[in-house]
């Protein structure tokens, strides 16, 4: 921990403070620009994917303390200060989405008693897993204003079907606990439960060749998404060609600067463009 710390630039260090939210004692880097005078400001929860930890990425959290946004970026269960080395396993991620899902509303309270965040701009959004439990949270109630996800998906079927993905692989068919299994994830599988979607503005960004989360299955769950909403302008769909990512599914490669700008400016037109 105080080595990644260590590792963020200096501006993004000075403004970030580091605490643990709610019950659960949930582990967040809160990120404010100007802690001294307290106004309140938008602020954005952030999830990052699986196997890394909330520090990755300083320069999406530059572009946000930049542009009068805060940040609270928070853990997975078992990574970054709450790692636990068999949550790193692929077979563990649809733990990691279960708990993180019902981690939010903690999340979202504990922000709620901070003055120097508005409770009523509040964005959510994340990469990969964390993209998951953003897209299944929002089929539940909740007062977000805007959700902007990477490299993620919204309809999780085919992982039933042999996808080999890092978010939830399938398990043998003939596993005793695979009925179970498909039971739990229809439960919670977001284009499942699009009648209880709230229309919002939302941004997903993909890579059109990411090998560990294809593209076909977020384009099925939007295409739904856009039939459900009265103003489809409020989603946006930005896809990459080849990035030089590692399995064209972490960061957008070359396209890393133009992706942070495109969600920067996402974020801006929704959380302080109030006019």
């Amino acid at each position: 921990m105080p080595d990644l710390v260590d590792q963020l630039p200096s501006a993004l260090h000075a403004a970030a403070r580091w605490k643990r939210l709610g019950l659960s004692k949930i582990p967040a880097m809160l990120v404010h620009p100007d802690w001294e005078q307290g106004l309140p400001v938008p602020v954005v929860i952030w999830m990052h994917g699986r196997t890394v930890n909330k520090e990755l990425d300083p320069g999406r959290y530059l572009r946000w303390l930049r542009s009068g946004i805060g940040v609270c970026a928070v853990d997975l269960p078992g990574h970054g200060e709450r790692y636990d080395e068999a949550w790193q396993a692929p077979g563990r991620a649809l733990d990691v989405v279960l708990q993180m899902l019902n981690e939010i509303d903690e999340i979202t309270d504990a922000l709620d008693g901070m003055e120097c965040f508005d409770s009523g701009r509040v964005g959510i959004g994340g990469m990969s897993a964390g993209g998951m439990v953003t897209l299944a949270r929002l089929c539940r109630e909740h007062s977000f204003v805007c959700a902007s996800v990477e490299a993620t998906s919204g309809s999780w079927g085919e992982h039933l079907q042999g996808n080999q993905s890092d978010t939830i692989p399938p398990d043998p068919p003939d596993s005793s606990d695979f009925p179970v299994l498909s039971e739990k994830i229809a439960a919670i599988d977001p284009i499942r439960n699009l009648d209880s979607w709230r229309e919002i503005p939302i941004q997903a960004l993909h890579s059109i060749y990411d090998e560990l989360v294809g593209i076909a299955g977020q384009e099925r769950f939007f295409d739904a998404l856009r039939d459900r909403y009265d103003d489809p302008g409020q989603i946006e769909f930005i896809r990459f060609e080849r990035t030089g990512a590692p399995y064209e599914h972490a960061g957008f490669g070359k396209y890393a600067a133009e992706a942070k700008n495109r969600q920067v400016d996402f974020l801006r037109r929704y959380l302080l463009d109030q006019s």
